[in-house]
């Protein structure tokens, strides 16, 4: 079987565990498609045979810690190389732009020009994984008909490599870079003893560093200017070596300079007032840096960054981001739970999640994911606070625990369960000052936590805390106007003589998902009434706006107006209330028995009506003015055939008016669909209008729709 050992992720697998036996033949195809395509990096994914995760097994052409966020990718992440195997194509982007559109949590780590093209590892029955390439900003911002041949019979190629392997029993698994020879020594580096020579006699320091910012060469001057014996620089980190280069700025221009491949710079004050430059030289090799001393030291001090605390490990900084740019998206709890699940999960190689939180005095499990039995959590659910346990201890202290092994975990916690995992991270989630609950992080085999990844979980925690407050704020919001919208709207429709009657109502997805759309029948005697309107706004006050409407209507037509007053009569109550906020109405007095209908319009969207024999028209009915405008306003009316078998079907404007849509075109798909599908029940018959309404999939605007079919006389 074709796969990656389980356990702990690349990025922690000891290097015994990443040695490779035998011909690297994911590096050797990832080396030779950069090659041929004139990419400057790439890596090659393997889809794990267990779990729908993508895991990096080689990257080429940068350090591997730039993708940190992304060593490990949840097949339904999005980012371009889940796409690719999802969807069995190539994925291009095109540059700078094309990422922040189409991948804005990938721009926000990486925010430098390079253009990138993903492609599945697949034959036609199997999936392997996956491999991406990027090239320079400079590359222009199509793919070519040549690089797009290239690339998807090298991944084509591979894949059949791959199935061969797997028929094999031979185990293929991450292998090291074959692009990345490190450079051993001057001569390696400069070519010759004189060149070494000269370098040395040059006022201005020059410094190389190697794909993984390790410096291999470093110049008297550079010594000089950096404070540091040469012997204490080679082989080291400029930002490990240097203290005062430890800030996260300069390693971002390192980084700007390895993936853009274009010259970059900054300044840096060495203490405790000397300004230098360093101008950045990258190549697909690695940089070559010139320091020297800076000039306009005043200009240079009001814009240079300032050294301080701050994360000084890379992976530290696009972990964060990453999960930033990914919690803006949550909006509920259970958003927030997926996500997590989709983004951290991957990237740390943890099997298993659990959110908790406080509700009460006792412990509430809010979500879970990766545990093959659900009551293995789900007994916690409920448990009081004072219970002794690590969920309930971090939730109470506000301090992180983490368990290597089961054996740590039972001398702590004697009386906890196994629940199937090995090792434990509990991190508490703090938002404003207070708890809001634990994110329990499971590992199916012993895994150490060693500082740094204790301080990158920490500070996730920090971010997940502030997602789920917003979140569980959102929740509290939603079920308030679901509840307000319930109360306002009919719970069921009045039955209503030689009348068939039915109603569908869709809230808005922007907002509070609460709006002004109502409709409602009124079975009065000998006749019936039918309205529906659409107040402006999608708040609170629309929707109770909308309730005092509807109850004017109700009690208008109880008293026995004529379809005219009711609506004149609506009109001036609104304009009594002094809202502010106009509405549309559309009110019908039907007389089936008679086979005809009444009606009277303010603004209204025209109903469509559907004869016996299947035809469809819009109405062209009489009207006024848009509800609250003008108290003085007249609704005239117009009187319109309702022959048994008639369909009359009212909408507001959700239902119809789309941003990339002609209003006329809308109508005209609507008729279309009525004069198919309208034999169908009525209930039915509202499914399918508002399903194949494009308008009412994307919810700008919330839907109401009220149906009505004549029936037979009896």
């Amino acid at each position: 079987m074709v796969g990656v050992s389980d356990g702990p992720g690349p990025a922690q697998r000891p290097a015994a565990d990443r040695t490779q036996v035998g011909r690297p033949l994911l590096s050797i195809a990832l080396a030779s498609m950069i090659e041929d395509v004139h990419a400057h990096s790439g890596a090659v994914y393997l889809l794990r045979p267990d779990e729908p995760v993508l895991e990096m097994a080689v990257m080429a052409g940068m350090p591997r810690a730039f993708a940190a966020p992304w060593e490990r990718v949840g097949l339904s992440a999005p980012v371009p190389v889940a796409d690719a195997v999802r969807d069995r194509r190539l994925v291009w982007v095109g540059g700078e732009e094309q990422m922040a559109r189409c991948y804005p949590r990938i721009s926000m780590v990486l925010p430098y020009p390079f253009a990138l093209a993903a492609l599945p590892v697949a034959t036609a029955g199997t999936v392997y994984g996956a491999v991406f390439v990027t090239w320079p900003g400079a590359h222009p911002p199509e793919l070519s008909d040549r690089e797009r041949d290239i690339l998807t019979a090298a991944c084509e190629r591979l894949a059949l490599r791959l199935e061969r392997a797997a028929a094999e029993n031979r185990r293929i698994g991450p292998e090291v870079d074959l692009l990345a020879t490190p450079l051993s020594g001057v001569s390696d580096t400069l070519g010759s003893v004189e060149a070494t020579r000269m370098v040395s006699r040059l006022p201005y320091g020059l410094v190389s560093l190697d794909l993984h910012g390790r410096i291999v060469f470093v110049n008297a001057a550079a010594a000089d200017l950096l404070g540091r014996p040469s012997g204490e620089l080679l082989g080291n980190l400029p930002w490990v070596s240097v203290p005062w280069l430890n800030d996260p700025v300069y390693e971002d221009r390192y980084r700007a300079a390895l993936i853009s491949q274009q010259v970059t710079s900054f300044v840096a004050l060495r203490p405790p007032g000397e300004w230098l430059s360093f101008r950045m030289y990258p190549s697909t090799t690695g940089l070559s840096v010139r320091i020297s001393r800076a000039r306009a030291v005043a200009e240079m001090a009001r814009d240079a960054p300032r050294t301080g605390a701050g994360p000084s490990r890379l992976v530290t900084i696009t972990q964060v981001l990453s999960l930033a740019a990914a919690l803006t998206e949550a909006v509920g709890v259970q958003d927030v739970v997926q996500l997590v699940w989709d983004e951290v999960a991957p990237s740390v190689g943890c099997q298993g999640l659990v959110i908790l939180a406080s509700q009460a005095g006792r412990l509430h499990v809010l979500g879970h994911r990766g545990y093959a039995d659900p009551y293995v959590v789900e007994r916690f659910h409920g448990l009081p606070l004072s219970e002794r346990t690590p969920g309930t201890q971090a939730l109470n202290t506000g301090v992180p625990a983490f368990f290597d092994s089961w054996e740590q975990m039972a001398r702590l916690y004697p009386k906890r369960p196994p629940d199937g995992f090995a090792s434990w991270a509990y991190l508490p989630l703090i938002a404003s000052g207070r708890p809001v609950g634990t994110c329990v992080l499971a590992y199916a085999d012993p895994h150490v936590f060693p500082a740094d990844e204790r301080a990158v979980l920490t500070s996730l925690g920090g971010l997940i805390a502030q997602a789920l407050e917003r979140a569980q704020l959102y929740d509290a919001k939603h079920r308030l106007a679901q509840g307000l919208q319930e109360s306002l709207l009919p719970h069921t429709l009045a039955a209503l003589p030689g009348i068939e009657a039915a109603a569908r109502y869709l809230p808005a997805t922007q907002g509070m998902e609460i709006g002004g759309d109502f409709y409602d029948l009124v079975p009065t005697r000998p006749l019936a009434a039918a309205v529906i309107g659409d107040v402006q706004g999608h708040n609170v006050t629309a929707a109770a706006l909308m309730g005092q409407i509807r109850t004017g209507v109700r009690a208008y037509t109880t008293v026995g107006q004529a379809p005219q007053d009711v609506m004149s009569s609506t009109n001036r109550l609104l304009i009594d209330l002094g809202a502010d906020l106009f509405a549309s109405c559309l009110y019908l007095r039907l007389d089936p028995a008679q086979g005809q209908a009444v009606m009277a319009r303010a603004g209204h969207p025209p109903p469509l009506l559907r004869r016996p024999d299947g035809q469809v028209r819009v109405l062209d009915l009489a009207g006024g003015p848009l509800l609250g405008i003008d108290a003085s306003a007249t609704y005239p009316t117009t009187e319109v055939s309702l022959a048994p078998g008639s369909v009359l079907a009212l909408y507001t404007d959700g239902l119809v008016e789309s941003p990339d849509v002609d209003i006329e075109d809308s109508l005209v798909d609507l008729g279309a669909l009525l004069a198919e599908a309208g034999d169908q029940p009525l209930e039915n018959l509202a499914d399918e209008l508002v399903r194949h309404s494009a308008a009412a999939r994307e919810r700008v605007d919330d839907v109401a729709v009220l149906l009505l079919r004549a029936h037979e006389n009896r």
